[in-house]
């Protein structure tokens, strides 16, 4: 069972705050939830618009044994959040676009972001951190790539989400170093990305994603290559 949520008012980080919780001790499952982040982080160092009325929520995950599944910590979080969300009216369904961001009607509604600490080469615990943007103001600027879930769902609230996904987060597989079938197909079937071209990390057309989570690019020759890092910009 999850443990009981923590709720803060305004933080710098739920993931900061969260590793130092684990630092002092925190349990396994602990999430803790801010209502504004004011220097919250997605992936590759960005950062993160966190602004009250949406749900900035970080996961304690502890006993990983040497973590093996920690290179597809993303795809696992992002299989297990769109399972929760794909149950609010209007929404379904929820598409993954590789490696961690969560998409409705082709627009960006949330992300999702691993860290991991370690004692010398013990894994000691990682951290789950996910961004939603649920009844918070969209920046105009990225009005044209994201929503809120809000613009589809009256009813949905960070109160409502918030047990609910720190539980999916919580039961995340952090061990197996591959998908399985089940979680390959899937994946295939909420794959934002395929059959899109794409520019970056490699240039052609995604199309699929390995169970190492690697991405496949398939190249205008029909080569495929298999990317592992960076970021992915459709053309």
């Amino acid at each position: 069972m999850t443990a009981p949520g923590i709720w803060l008012d305004v933080v710098d980080s739920t993931l900061d705050e969260l590793h130092a919780r684990a630092a002092e001790g925190a349990p396994d499952g602990t999430w803790l939830v801010a209502a504004e982040q004011r220097a919250g982080r997605g992936s590759r160092g960005r950062s993160w618009h966190s602004p009250r009325g949406g749900l900035w929520l970080s996961v304690l995950r502890r006993g990983a044994g040497p973590g093996g599944g920690l290179e597809l910590l993303s795809l696992r979080a992002g299989l297990a959040a769109a399972r929760v969300l794909d149950g609010l009216p209007s929404v379904a369904p929820v598409m993954l676009k590789w490696p961690n961001d969560l998409i409705v009607r082709d627009r960006k509604v949330g992300g999702l972001l691993g860290e991991a600490r370690w004692q010398g080469t013990t894994l000691a615990w990682v951290a789950i951190g996910l961004g939603l943007n649920v009844r918070n103001a969209v920046p105009a600027d990225l009005a044209g790539r994201a929503m809120a879930l809000g613009e589809l769902c009256d009813e949905t609230t960070v109160e409502a989400l918030a047990a609910p996904l720190a539980s999916a987060l919580a039961g995340v597989d952090l061990v197996s170093p591959r998908l399985s079938t089940t979680e390959l197909q899937e994946f295939t079937r909420r794959d934002w990305l395929s059959g899109k071209r794409v520019s970056a990390p490699r240039e052609g057309t995604a199309s699929g994603i390995e169970s190492d989570g690697s991405l496949i690019v398939r190249d205008d020759t029909g080569r495929q290559h298999r990317v592992r890092l960076g970021e992915v910009l459709v053309a």
